[in-house]
């Protein structure tokens, strides 16, 4: 069932209040630090008030809270529950190794090296630093008080923890205006890139392969940034409360989608690019396109970069600009379309007329043709 299309449009206060609040959003690093100040001041308080032995050791609880709400909720409850698993191991092994009769540096070197051997179980996730650490505090900082150092060193990291799933679960993070930046970069990067190569097939004629390599992978790290953006902002979405709001469901789904469309138009510039390179470059004979077909498909892919660039975006405002801005990518695509049927004729006409087959230009506006239908969509 198709995602009913509705405008959202970030409420914005007037002046000074106006640019903090778009600052705020296209931060989302500041609402974790103000969370995360937030957790660790509730959580040293929580230890300082509890029983000995924990209150003896409070600076462990503030530790525990920071890792629960510097990332998603559901990431801060995997994250947390690895964490402890780490502790506890580390604690394992530095009270085994402890037991032995070695000498102090000896023995040190002994519970680093095994620990650092668990760091990479898959069980601890990205937390398996932690077992290093928690060997080398219950080494030297726990060895006299043995068992009681342990438990409160793990339970404050629980009880840390806990107060900062709590908050994240009150005020879970949902990073979808730094995703729609990442993904406006997308749309520009892939336009441009686009209009680029229109404009060199035009003027230069074949490529050099070279320099159109290199403009090929400079698209690289935008996409890829694109991807970890629009990722974060679907794990964010998972077990959060501010996704049942109608305006934030409906752009989360908004952004999947057009998420989607992007990256599919940034895999077909990178398939022409690379397609051209190869077969569309001085020193062959039988070219891609050859100097017939290269302002028509030149013409295409300004069609294509137009298409692009009217991509839906979220912020327009109310219902009549929406549609407004839905009726311009619509016609966007519809003159793509008709670019493409031109670029077909002209490939079957060529194809007629000449010794050559060309299918790489026939691979060339089938490629085209699935950006069109991924914009579409």
């Amino acid at each position: 069932m198709a995602v009913p299309r509705i405008p959202v449009r970030i409420a914005r206060p007037a002046g000074l209040l106006s640019a903090a609040h778009r600052a705020w959003l296209r931060h989302p690093r500041w609402s974790l630090a103000v969370k995360g100040a937030l957790a660790a001041s509730l959580a040293w308080f929580v230890a300082l008030i509890a029983p000995a032995p924990f209150s003896e050791y409070p600076y462990y609880a503030p530790l525990g809270a920071v890792l629960a709400t510097t990332s998603t909720v559901v990431r801060s409850v995997r994250d947390s529950l690895q964490s402890v698993a780490a502790v506890l191991v580390g604690a394992v092994i530095a009270r085994t190794v402890g037991l032995l009769p070695l000498p102090g540096l000896l023995e040190l070197a002994v519970v680093v090296g095994i620990a650092i051997l668990c760091v990479g179980w898959r069980i601890f996730g990205d937390m398996g630093s932690w077992t290093v650490m928690s060997a080398i505090f219950v080494l030297i900082i726990g060895s006299t008080d043995g068992l009681d150092y342990i438990g409160s060193y793990t339970g404050l990291i629980v009880v840390g923890a806990s107060i900062g799933i709590g908050i994240n679960l009150l005020l879970p993070p949902l990073p979808l205006t730094p995703s729609e930046l990442a993904l406006g970069r997308l749309r520009h990067g892939v336009a441009e890139q686009a209009e680029v190569l229109a404009n060199w097939l035009e003027d230069e004629g074949p490529l050099d392969p070279d320099e159109w390599e290199q403009r090929r992978q400079q698209l690289f790290p935008i996409v890829e940034s694109a991807r970890a953006a629009v990722a974060q902002a679907r794990e964010a979405s998972r077990a959060n409360v501010r996704v049942r709001y109608k305006r934030n469901g409906y752009w989360m789904a908004s952004l999947m989608r057009r998420a989607g469309a992007l990256s599919t138009a940034a895999e077909v510039v990178d398939e022409v690019v690379r397609l051209l390179v190869e077969w569309e470059r001085h020193g062959r004979d039988d070219v891609a396109l050859g100097k017939d077909l290269r302002p028509e498909f030149a013409g295409t892919l300004r069609a294509f970069a137009c298409a692009v660039r009217a991509a839906e975006t979220e912020d327009v405002g109310d219902d009549t600009a929406a549609d407004a801005v839905g009726k311009e990518a619509a016609d966007a695509v519809a003159r793509l379309d008709r670019a493409l049927e031109q670029l077909r004729a002209a490939v079957r006409a060529a194809q007629h007329s000449s010794q050559y087959d060309y299918f790489v230009a026939g691979a060339l506006a089938v490629a085209l043709g699935r950006g069109a239908d991924a914009l579409r969509a």
